[in-house]
């Protein structure tokens, strides 16, 4: 077993210990006198699954042979092994399930089965040193693998709290895959072709979660992980000529998988009640609570089809794609002693962005990290400790949240956490848009994007942060690490040399004409990080000291300092409606060390809830931002330079990025939200010669 797999499955143990379940009462269901505490999943249940981008596998060829002779198989910039090496890919998978769950409890146990299609294909270059065609191109000698059909037979133990059923899986997996082989044949300087099919038997490790928003309906993600095991060793044809022969070889694969899912219960499943129906929350109460336990869950599957792109860089927008990510967070919360808390945030992440979270400056998915995974990833991306310093006078109280234990508090106080965060957590709110996984997808929507905040891949940093806060307002300021270097996963520890420095103003107003509540934050940041100077970079290679502007990034870079604010403004016009806007500027000088490719930007809003056509739970969101970059900046890239996110290898037509998004959130239960999403991009990645392009998006979010 990969040691990754321990590492994903280990978090799941905390709420999957084993019990010693009995066998259950089938009529247990009917004999419930009252309304549950928590959905009895017992019973059949038959559903639909789909995967737009977030199925990822490969492909090993072992010890391939052409008349007896070993080759290898590559994929082209790789160094060659003693095993053949196999190419990740993704693909849509989609399909249908069924399956009958027992439940004793809240320990459900039962038996699953589901067949879906897929489209996995993956090229790989042959390698055949002495047969007399070394000199041709790479690509005229492939292995090639395609797997369509995938199936399974699993058993499955969960735990059922609230409306939510939290479970693990295993089983066997099973799937066909047809390869095909082309080789050149020396004789009529053409090609051969062969073909041959195999099966494959192995096993599936899974783990997932599924939440009831109607009496007959569930949505739900699904991971598993496959391992189909190796065939045995299976003939391919014969290359023709003096140094040829037959073919053969031997695959294995593997692969991970998830699946967003709707589930039908023909013969219904009670459900609890609503927490607010259930008991009103007393916020009194907190003063005795001492801890704290949440958890979020979001699924994302974002597609952009065809669009105008006459050439492709390293790090350009590809038309026609689909991808996916998901997030699994647990928020851990323990009151010390009063004023003093701790909190931890676990979390799983999968997938990647469109074109591998590159390709525009302002992102089109909040949720893609440029830490992408094709496997459950699990981090500790929050260990911190709060520290409030009450200062007397009015006091407030502070429901149980995310990352916050009931309490009340003094609301001038002083304010200090210490350990690992975002700075997003503390800095540039918005309650219009500031959050992705319920709000705007665009990066330059919920941030003020020319921000440059220091964080490592997934967004993190370690550092302290203080706040002074009264009614009227608050002032807050961080000191932080920085990663080592642009779009590093690893934290500069030399914090006295290299480090952030974020200050931010929050006035709170109410606007006499409007007798509506406002909020305006102004931040300042500085840091100091290794990185390279735009201008240098260009010259340097316009100059032939250089052979690349990859090569003089890389070389040229020292520790210097980029600058920056920014300005953040939310307005209550109505009940149900609400104002954004930001503007952020930088210097633009040298490159940026953790967010993205932006030195200017322009964005606003509106925010509204759907109480006029009788939703008050759904919102409504539309927004624009505009993007831009500095002259130093735009040579950078005009000489090949590659930032954070974009780099087309050549900037010949500059045009700012601007972006257009509108998204509807419904909500399905207090706990569940359903959000379509369009975004328009004008000029991705600054170049005329692209685009525009059009996204289309759905978001799955749960609480916890």
């Amino acid at each position: 077993m990969h040691s990754r797999l321990w590492v994903g499955f280990g978090g799941l143990a905390v709420l999957l210990v084993p019990a010693a379940a009995q066998a259950a009462d089938l009529a247990g269901k009917a004999a419930l006198s009252s309304v549950p505490a928590f959905v009895d999943w017992s019973g059949g249940y038959v559903g639909v699954q789909a995967s737009a981008g977030a199925s990822y596998g490969a492909f090993n060829f072992d010890r391939t042979t052409v008349g007896g002779r070993r080759v290898q198989t590559f994929r082209t910039g790789d160094a060659t092994g003693s095993r053949d090496r196999g190419q990740n890919a993704t693909t849509a998978v989609g399909g249908l399930f069924g399956g009958w769950t027992w439940q004793t409890g809240p320990w459900a146990y039962g038996v699953e089965a589901d067949l879906s299609a897929a489209n996995l294909k993956r090229p790989l270059a042959l390698s055949t040193p002495g047969f007399g065609y070394e000199g041709l191109d790479a690509d005229a000698s492939l292995l090639r693998a395609k797997t369509d059909l995938y199936g399974s037979l699993r058993a499955r133990l969960g735990y059922s709290f609230e409306r939510s059923l939290v479970y693990a899986s295993v089983g066997l997996a099973g799937a066909n895959s047809r390869f095909t082989a082309t080789y050149p044949d020396l004789a009529t300087g053409g090609f051969s072709t062969a073909r041959a099919e195999q099966g494959y038997l192995g096993f599936a490790l899974g783990a997932g979660v599924q939440f009831a928003f109607h009496p007959n309906f569930a949505l739900g993600i699904d991971y598993r992980y496959v391992d189909l095991g190796e065939s045995r060793r299976f003939n391919l044809g014969a290359v023709p000529g003096p140094f040829g022969g037959p073919v053969s070889t031997r695959a294995s694969a593997t692969g991970n998988q998830m699946f967003a899912r709707l589930i039908w219960f023909p013969e219904g499943i009670r459900l609890p009640p609503e927490e607010d129906e259930a008991a009103p929350h007393d916020p009194g109460r907190g003063e005795g609570d001492r801890f704290s336990l949440h958890g979020q869950t979001t699924l994302i599957a974002q597609g952009v089809p065809s669009f105008r792109s006459p050439y492709l860089g390293p790090q350009s927008l590809v038309p026609a794609q689909t991808q996916q990510t998901t997030t699994a967070t647990a928020f851990l919360g323990l009151k010390l002693w009063e004023g003093t808390e701790l909190y931890h945030n676990p979390e799983f992440s999968q997938g990647f962005g469109l074109s591998g979270t590159t390709g525009v400056a302002g992102f089109v998915n909040g949720e893609a990290q440029k830490a992408g995974a094709a496997f459950p990833r699990l981090r500790s991306n929050r260990y911190f400790v709060r520290q409030t310093f009450g200062l007397g006078g009015e006091t407030e109280d502070v429901p149980d949240g995310p990352n916050q234990v009931a309490t009340r508090r003094d609301i001038e106080r002083i304010t200090v956490v210490a350990g690992k965060f975002a700075l997003g957590d503390f800095f540039d709110g918005n309650r219009y848009a500031h959050d992705p996984r319920v709000d705007f997808f665009n990066w330059s929507l919920w941030a003020a994007s020319a921000w440059d905040f220091p964080a490592n891949l997934p967004g993190f940093t370690q550092g302290v942060m203080a706040e002074y806060n009264r009614k009227e307002f608050a002032i807050r300021a961080a000191y932080t690490q920085v990663p080592k270097q642009p779009s590093s996963d690893v934290l500069d520890p030399r914090v006295f040399e290299r480090a952030g420095l974020n200050v931010e103003f929050e006035g709170r107003y109410r606007l006499p004409e409007l007798a509506r509540p406002g909020v305006l934050r102004l931040g300042f940041f500085s840091n100091v990080g290794n990185v390279a100077d735009f201008r240098q970079v260009a010259a340097l290679t316009g100059a032939g000291v250089f052979d690349d502007a990859v090569t003089a990034t890389a070389l040229t870079r020292r520790p210097r300092r980029k600058t920056g604010f920014y300005a953040n403004l939310e307005q209550e016009l109505t009940d149900d409606l609400g104002l954004f806007a930001r503007a952020s500027f930088n210097d633009g000088r040298n490159e940026s060390l953790s967010f993205t490719d932006i030195d200017r930007s322009f964005s606003g809003g509106f925010s509204m809830k759907g109480t006029a056509w009788g939703r008050p739970n759904d919102t409504v969101g539309v927004g624009a931002a505009v993007n831009g970059i500095t002259p130093a900046h735009r040579a950078f890239f005009a000489a090949g330079g590659l930032g954070l996110l974009i780099g087309d290898g050549r900037l010949t037509r500059y045009a700012p990025e601007s972006a257009f998004e509108t998204f509807y959130a419904v909500s399905l239960t207090k706990a569940m939200t359903v959000t379509f999403d369009y975004q328009h991009v004008e000029n991705p990645a600054y170049n005329k010669d692209r685009g525009p392009a059009d996204f289309f998006a759905t978001r799955l979010h749960v609480d916890f």
